[in-house]
């Protein structure tokens, strides 16, 4: 693990930093951050999806001023790019959780924090001043669940992410030619006390080997509605691909509906967010917010993300490289580099402010 500091003035780009995060990982820890399941085609097609849509830009528009603003569940926020949820931050960089949160504030994002963290949930609210929300693995134990929520809130979660896309997990090839990854064993602060999920046997049959005691694969609508009643906050289902499944989210009272295939590290040959995202989009009809994760690494992504109707992007593993890299700092270049490109496209896209980003901005002929 590097210590923390400036990132390399020769970086100027998501991907000069990749390489970087790569060279200071063990294998074990980089197998398990970069890679995805099985065969690792939705990891390509999540990149290969925004990279593929052609923009069409308007001209002789006034962007002598861009504005990224934009108000998300009555948060005003400087830009739409928030931190996405990953576990165990402790293995990229001694900050932790806290260093992510403390680059997430320098750069007026907003950071989500997850079960599966290296830093007690009490600790994550006194980490940085910035909003930030958290992620949540309901587990079997609902009353160990209910008192998670409780610990977030307090602690000053101002909305809870609920992973429904995790009953289980997918083949993590990478993880497993290389005898596990990292996570594997490690009880998180937060989970310290909580019963089993899953009880597995002694002598596993190979289809039982599939399930993980931190997931429930027990999960149904009924845990999101249960959860809707119970947080004092907004909960957002993590992991709809399908405009029937986003429907039903706002029917059971979701506060919004975020966008993702987990960072294609589940299912292989599931559809890539970009794909997805104009029929959940269309299905949630402005109801309540869409956000969408999966393959972000420009600003022109995070444009097209907007133009395809998102109100925000989430960013994974970009955000893991710059801490990794340079801890806080290397969380707040990820960011601002992305931020800066967004504010390039749009001005080049002729669109000044983020409700300029319109459907034919994107060629259609």
């Amino acid at each position: 693990m590097s210590a923390s500091g400036a990132v390399p003035d020769a970086v100027v780009s998501i991907a000069d930093l990749e390489p970087l995060a790569r060279a200071t990982l063990s294998d074990l820890t980089w197998n398990y951050v970069a890679g995805g399941a099985a065969d690792e085609i939705s990891l390509d097609w999540n990149h290969a999806a925004w990279r593929d849509l052609r923009l069409a830009p308007r001209v002789l528009t006034d962007v002598s001023a861009i504005d990224t603003s934009l108000t998300l569940l009555g948060r005003d926020l400087a830009h739409p790019i928030l931190v996405a949820p990953t576990a165990a931050h402790g293995q990229y960089h001694p900050g932790a959780e806290a260093a992510t949160r403390r680059g997430a504030e320098a750069a007026d994002a907003l950071a989500i924090m997850s079960t599966l963290g290296s830093t007690a949930v009490a600790d994550l609210g006194a980490a940085a001043d910035g909003p930030w929300w958290y992620q949540l693995y309901v587990q079997a134990d609902r009353a160990f669940t209910a008192s998670l929520v409780e610990s977030a809130v307090d602690a000053g979660a101002e909305a809870l992410v609920l992973t429904v896309d995790t009953p289980l997990l997918g083949a993590r090839d990478r993880d497993r030619r290389g005898g596990g990854h990292t996570v594997d064993g490690m009880q998180p602060p937060a989970l310290l006390g909580a019963p089993p999920s899953v009880v597995m046997p002694a002598d596993p049959r190979p289809y039982q080997r599939v399930y993980n005691p931190h997931l429930d694969p027990s999960l149904t609508w009924e845990a999101l509605e249960w959860l809707v009643d119970l947080s004092p906050v907004p909960v957002l289902p993590k992991g709809v691909v399908r405009p029937d499944d986003a429907q039903r989210c706002v029917e059971s009272g979701a506060g919004g509906v975020i966008v993702s295939n987990h960072g294609a590290r589940n299912l292989d040959t599931v559809v890539p967010t970009a794909q997805a995202l104009p029929g959940v989009v269309h299905a949630v009809d402005g109801v309540v917010p869409v956000i969408v994760d999966g393959g972000i690494r420009r600003g022109t992504d995070v444009a097209k993300a907007l133009i395809l109707g998102a109100d925000a992007v989430l960013v994974g593993r970009p955000a893991i490289w710059g801490l990794t890299v340079a801890g806080a700092e290397g969380v707040q270049w990820v960011i601002e580099t992305l931020w800066t490109e967004l504010a390039m496209a749009m001005g080049l896209l002729g669109a000044p402010t983020v409700d300029d980003l319109s459907a034919d901005l994107v060629w259609s002929h």
